[in-house]
């Protein structure tokens, strides 16, 4: 009895002993398993884990620089959609704002500020050039000029109008004739010619819809009056 007490006492010692080990190399296995998924959190930068993807003003493809107003902008779809227009995420026209219409749709912009001064529309089908001569005149000094086709923006346009266009920074206007897509960006006292400009023509070869071309966008950054 003795002995087999003694054999007893021995085996449950090594046993012990032998559960010792295995608890410590279980531990150690979960101490290692811990710091390896600590290791991958720290290698995957945070702003791809947690960060969402930097939206840019008016939905533009990057940001501007300093000094610069962000825009956005589309011309009419055939005689359907109205154009729409977008500066610094504030959507100035549209046809869910109620404020566009067929021919030439404009929006004037404090230069300095950035802050919308007017939007009209001016019917070039079956409307009159001159009211759209006289709201071109009175556009002041470092005003910035956002303008848009819907439909026919050229059937009463005469040469005093698309001259005073030109003289906006525009080059296509000389050319803009009937159902033309056209959007164009330019400024009162404007010295070059502006680079923000799209045009392009009705023709029963290349239009996408019956009659009318397919719909420009544009989108860029204007500089900032600063004087």
């Amino acid at each position: 009895m003795v002995r087999t007490g003694g054999i007893l006492k021995l085996a449950a010692l090594i046993f012990a002993f032998l559960l010792a080990i295995y608890l410590a190399f279980q531990l150690l296995e979960v101490k290692m398993d811990f710091r390896l998924g600590s290791m991958i959190v720290k290698s995957v930068p945070m702003n791809e884990v947690f960060v969402k993807p930097v939206q840019h003003k008016c939905g533009l493809s990057k940001a501007c620089p300093i000094g610069h107003f962000a825009f956005k902008m589309a011309s009419g779809a055939a005689s359907v959609v109205g154009p729409k227009m977008c500066l610094e995420d504030k959507m100035l026209m549209s046809g869910v704002k109620n404020n566009v219409g067929r021919g030439i749709n404009i929006a004037l912009v404090n230069g300095r500020t950035g802050e919308l001064n007017k939007t009209d529309y001016f019917d070039m089908w079956a409307g009159n050039v001159a009211p759209l001569i006289q709201f071109l005149k009175g556009i002041q000094d470092g005003t910035i000029v956002m303008m848009a086709s819907f439909d026919d923006p050229s059937t009463k346009l005469n040469e005093e109008a698309r001259k005073l266009i030109a003289d906006l920074g525009s080059t296509a206007i000389t050319n803009l004739g009937f159902r033309d897509n056209w959007i164009f960006v330019g400024g009162k006292g404007i010295k070059t010619k502006s680079p923000f400009e799209q045009h392009i023509k009705n023709s029963a070869d290349t239009n996408k819809f019956e009659g009318w071309p397919d719909v420009l966008e544009m989108e860029g950054c204007v500089p900032q009056r600063q004087d």
